[in-house]
């Protein structure tokens, strides 16, 4: 059986790691970034549903008193 030659994964490594580096840099530098970021206001709704004044309880069929 032939002994696998391992001299060039070196080479191949450190070139696929460099080619990776530089095809990131060239999509990241195509992006827009805007200069200046500007706070957008968000204004609070508030919802009037019957649920937000009054508790309700989820009963697990499991955690219910056996029927007698």
């Amino acid at each position: 059986m032939p002994q696998l030659d391992t001299s060039t994964w070196f080479i191949t490594i450190l070139s696929m790691i460099l080619t990776l580096f530089i095809v990131f840099q060239l999509k990241i530098s195509k992006l827009n970034f805007p200069l200046k970021p500007e706070l957008k206001i968000t204004s609070k709704h508030q919802y009037t549903n019957p649920w937000n004044t009054k508790w309700t309880k989820i009963y697990s069929p499991l955690s219910l008193p056996l029927p007698s």
